[in-house]
């Protein structure tokens, strides 16, 4: 009997809104763990262990570590690809009405990161191109750090968070395609690029089995990773062709949608989170917390994002182009952006892509993973707070 009650509270566990958050926290914390001990030498010789194959004509063969943020860091994208499709299609980012506000607090919340990183790193040859760093949202864990609070926000609130979350992401996408790829090939694009306009035609055909998109999807995974721009932008492409519908009709989109989110959440993102935050700690990296890489990232993180989306949205409602979510408060509205500070993992994943130096690839990880601590603590204890106060601080309003 013990044995079915907890295998029945680990089912509730996971179908639970916080559990990936949990998980991926989890992982965060052991990675930390076997970093900094005797296991760490191991554990490296291991992810970067070449597997694959290799022709004159095909190069497949890559380290365990580029398989995971290359080749299963596309499905995470193939996800949010879906999730953004849908949201357009159907959901919060379906009408101008309902896009408008977390639409500008996503561009608000991703400008002054970046301008604040910029400034502080202008005159830094070696760490400037990392100014995309503090720009991005984690979906996961924001998610999990207000839906903890449950009835103290309102559903109203989560709705923007994940709404802003996920233009967040892409406009992280676009950032990542535009100036994180390297020299672009253009034959390897251009034969990419043709298979996604066949997905597209098969799409206004009506085709419908997902087969049709996927192996397709994998050839331009392919094509894109040698072409120069990240192989992960393969997955938002093939993602984009899926058919949906804007009634309750599970179309194939939702269906590989449904299929995808556990996997993502509980495996390739906490797989993805381990091996990138195997972090060894040592006074250099913390004093690196106050470089200008570490301030940039913390600041933009923490202040830009916080600032950001709180401005865009007190302008928005001041100029009567978009309404606060029904029942929130300012001080709920600063609260939210603080969570937006929760860059985690695009922000590690940029960090990935911004520089050479694998010294300065660890400090940039580093200060994402303190600048997300304190940002999802200080979210969590001002959205509680906003929730147990009676004086929101509606009279700005």
């Amino acid at each position: 009997m013990s044995k079915l009650i907890n295998l029945t509270v680990f089912r509730e566990f996971l179908k639970s809104s916080f559990a990936g958050g949990i998980i991926l926290f989890s992982c965060v914390i052991l990675a930390l763990i076997v970093a900094n001990t005797s296991l760490y030498g191991s554990v490296m010789d291991f992810l970067l262990r070449e597997v694959g194959f290799e022709t004159d004509s095909i190069q497949l063969k890559y380290s365990w570590l580029l398989w995971l943020n290359d080749g299963l860091m596309a499905i995470f994208f193939l996800l949010v690809g879906l999730e953004i499709k849908r949201e357009i299609v159907e959901g919060e980012l379906s009408s101008p009405s309902k896009a408008v506000l977390p639409i500008l607090a996503a561009v608000g919340g991703a400008l002054l990161p970046a301008a604040i990183y910029f400034i502080i790193n202008k005159d830094a040859a070696d760490t400037a191109h990392g100014w995309g760093i503090p720009m991005a949202t984690d979906i996961a864990f924001a998610l999990a750090v207000i839906t903890l609070l449950g009835n103290k926000v309102p559903a109203s609130l989560k709705i923007f968070l994940a709404a802003l979350a996920i233009v967040d992401d892409l406009l992280a996408i676009l950032v990542i395609a535009l100036f994180y790829s390297n020299g672009i090939h253009a034959t390897y694009l251009f034969i990419a690029l043709g298979i996604f306009v066949f997905l597209i035609v098969l799409n206004k055909l009506g085709v419908k089995a997902l087969w049709a998109y996927l192996i397709p999807g994998l050839f331009i995974w392919y094509f894109i990773h040698h072409s120069g721009i990240h192989a992960t932008i393969a997955g938002v492409l093939v993602a984009m062709t899926l058919p949906t519908t804007p009634d309750e009709t599970e179309s194939p989109l939702e269906k590989l949608e449904h299929l995808l989110t556990k996997p993502v959440n509980f495996i390739i993102i906490p797989l993805f989170a381990f091996a990138n935050t195997l972090i060894p700690i040592h006074a250099e990296m913390v004093g690196g917390l106050t470089s200008k890489l570490g301030l940039g990232i913390i600041v933009g993180l923490i202040a830009g994002k916080s600032v950001g989306i709180f401005l865009i949205c007190f302008i928005a409602k001041k100029m009567k182009i978009a309404q606060l979510p029904d029942g929130a408060s300012w001080m709920q509205i600063f609260g939210v952006g603080l969570l937006g500070g929760i860059g985690f993992t695009m922000s590690i994943f940029i960090s990935i892509l911004s520089f050479d130096d694998a010294f300065l690839i660890e400090e940039a990880k580093f200060a994402v993973l303190m600048a997300s601590l304190c940002a999802g603590i200080l979210g969590y204890t001002i959205l509680r707070l906003a929730g147990n106060s009676k004086n929101n601080l509606e009279s700005i309003g």
